[in-house]
C-alpha cells in the first residue's frame, strides 16, 4: 500500500508540475498575445488619430472660408443698411442728395479726350485724303508745252 501510495504521489506530483508548467506557458502565451494585440490596436489607434485629425482640419479650413464669406456678406449688407438709413434721415430732414462732382469733372473730362481724338483722326484723314488726290491729280495731268514758232 505504501509503494502504491508513493507511486500515486510521484504521478501526481508529476501531473502537478506538467499543470503548473502548462498554466505558466498559458499565462506566458497570454501575456505576449495581449501585447501583440495591444500594440496593433495602438497603431490602429493611431491611424485613426491621424485621420481625424486631417479631416478636422479639413473641416475647420471650410467652416473657416464659409465663415469668411458670410462675415464679407454680412459686413456688406451693414454698410447698405447705415448708407440706405443716413439717406433716408437726410431726406426726412429736408437735405438734398450731394451732386457727385468729382463723377461730373470725371465725365467731362473723358468728353474732352474722345472729342481730342476724334478731331485728332479726322485731321489725319482729310491729310491723307488730299495727299491721295494730289498724287492723282499729279499722275493724270496733262503737260502742254508751247512749241515755238519762228
Amino acid at each position: 500500500m505504501f509503494a502504491t501510495s508513493s507511486k500515486s504521489e510521484g504521478t501526481a506530483a508529476q501531473a502537478w508540475d506538467y499543470l503548473s508548467s502548462a498554466m505558466a506557458s498559458a499565462g506566458e502565451s497570454a501575456k505576449e498575445t495581449a501585447g501583440d494585440i495591444a500594440d496593433k490596436a495602438g497603431k490602429k489607434g493611431q491611424k485613426i488619430a491621424k485621420k481625424a485629425n486631417k479631416q478636422s482640419q479639413k473641416v475647420r479650413a471650410k467652416a473657416e472660408k464659409r465663415g469668411q464669406y458670410l462675415g464679407t456678406k454680412a459686413s456688406d449688407a451693414a454698410d447698405e443698411a447705415w448708407y440706405r438709413a443716413n439717406a433716408a434721415a437726410a431726406a426726412l430732414a429736408g437735405r438734398r442728395n450731394r451732386r457727385p462732382w468729382g463723377l461730373v469733372a470725371g465725365v467731362g473730362l473723358l468728353g474732352v479726350a474722345i472729342g481730342w481724338a476724334a478731331a485728332s483722326s479726322a485731321r489725319a484723314a482729310m491729310e491723307r485724303q488730299a495727299e491721295e488726290e494730289e498724287l492723282e491729280l499729279a499722275d493724270t495731268a496733262v503737260v502742254v508745252t508751247p512749241r515755238g514758232e519762228s
